[in-house]
């Protein structure tokens, strides 16, 4: 077994190598499999929402996944590294046949199991980071990941600019990535989960019926993720489509959605990560929606570069924060044994509305204009932050940890 000190090196060691590869990962969601959609197929209004929303199918299956790897007491790196070299097989074959259908797919099972890998993954943060520096250790991988997000950004878009016919090379390249951050995950010191309780899928649910302060912000964060997941895709719709005036060239989408806001993320990620560890949780998390309203509507409602420029770094530097907020807050609310229950809760409500909003957004974006439906996102973060206002007066969520820590499960096996 190794010491505590030990697993933390290991892990963080394995996870800076890992967020390289998650860089270059996040690109493709949150930009490249839209874009190649929208301007080399040119899809419909369903695929391009499938496409957008293919994360969110990872999230939806986390409670199974997590249920399946606890009741098989599969070790949860292992389980993780699996689950990541069966996306990069999708990325292959789509690379292997590039149509429409195949396309929509294996993009969207790629993905997704690049997310239904989480609540494991932030359950190996419980494990292996000491809570009064978990913040500051996340945020540290989170800037090399946002780095190589921002350069593989300029560099993918670049050459989709100059051959948008060869977007099967960066399918393969994605592959590769996902092929990296499995073996990664594979070194990384982890354990079986506990088997307490029901056997079903969808067991750790009762969480949020038993404990009123996580119902509360699940319930918040459902709001603000909807209104934010709704637009996200919008932006490359907004800025590629000829529909809406701009019809920007890959390159320019890139530095707008990718580039601009990885730096904002890479400047603010390792402040964000000490106001973690150190500040009322429901005052950060207040802070960081206000940002992101900020940054949504200076994007929608500005036409001129400069404008959207300004729009993309004030939504990097909301989403620094959002990141570590989204990634580590169940570790300050939920007893030791049950950090991953406790995310694969949070994890499925985030796959429901990434399912339901972006079909949403698209459906919308036919009938309104996108400014108005901006206004209309903008409205619902709001409500989502005044919900969180009793919490904030009251000084909740400062605390390091688990409200309720509990008996150390022990150290992970090897």
């Amino acid at each position: 077994m190794a010491g505590s000190a030990d697993r933390t090196r290991t892990t963080f060691r394995h996870e800076l190598w890992r967020a390289g590869t998650a860089g270059i990962i996040e690109t493709a969601g949150t930009t490249f499999l839209l874009l190649i959609a929208v301007s080399w197929f040119e899809a419909g209004s369903v695929a391009k929402a499938l496409v957008s929303g293919s994360g969110a199918l990872g999230l939806l299956l986390s409670p199974v996944f997590v249920t399946l790897v606890a009741s098989r007491h599969w070790r949860t790196t292992r389980a993780a590294a699996c689950a990541l070299l069966l996306g990069a097989g999708c990325f292959v074959l789509a690379a292997w046949q590039p149509r429409l259908p195949v396309f929509v797919i294996c993009s969207v099972l790629a993905m997704a199991t690049s997310s239904i890998i989480i609540p494991l993954v932030t359950q190996l943060y419980h494990d292996n980071y000491p809570s009064e520096v978990r913040g500051r250790l996340f945020s540290r991988t989170v800037m090399v990941r946002i780095a190589t997000a921002a350069v593989f950004g300029k560099v993918a878009g670049d050459a989709l600019d100059r051959r948008m016919d060869a977007f099967p090379i960066l399918l393969l390249v994605l592959a590769g990535a996902l092929v990296t951050a499995a073996f990664c995950l594979s070194r990384c010191p982890g354990r079986p989960l506990g088997r307490e309780g029901s056997s079903h899928p969808l067991r750790a649910l009762r969480y949020a019926r038993e404990d009123r302060l996580f119902r509360l912000t699940l319930i918040s964060w459902m709001l603000l993720g909807f209104a934010n997941l709704m637009m996200l895709p919008l932006r490359i719709e907004y800025l590629a489509n000829p529909a809406y005036g701009l019809a920007l060239t890959a390159g320019k989408v890139a530095l707008l959605t990718v580039v601009i806001p990885n730096i904002a993320r890479l400047l603010l990620s390792p402040v964000w990560g000490h106001f973690f560890d150190h500040m009322n949780f429901f005052l950060l998390r207040s802070l960081l929606n206000i940002g992101f309203i900020v940054g949504m509507l200076l994007f929608f409602l500005s036409d001129s570069l400069p404008g959207l420029m300004l729009g993309a770094v004030v939504f990097g530097v909301a989403n620094a924060g959002g990141e570590v907020a989204w990634s580590l807050w169940v570790t300050k609310f939920a007893q030791p044994e049950r950090v991953a229950d406790y995310m694969s809760v949070h994890t499925f409500l985030t796959g429901v509305r990434g399912v339901a909003a972006p079909l949403c957004g698209f459906f919308l974006a036919q009938v309104v204009s996108l400014d108005s439906l901006a206004l209309v996102s903008g409205i619902i973060m709001m409500l989502a932050t005044l919900l969180l206002m009793p919490e904030v007066w009251k000084g909740g969520g400062t605390g390091n940890g688990s409200r309720a820590e509990g008996p150390d499960p022990g150290p992970p096996e090897e």
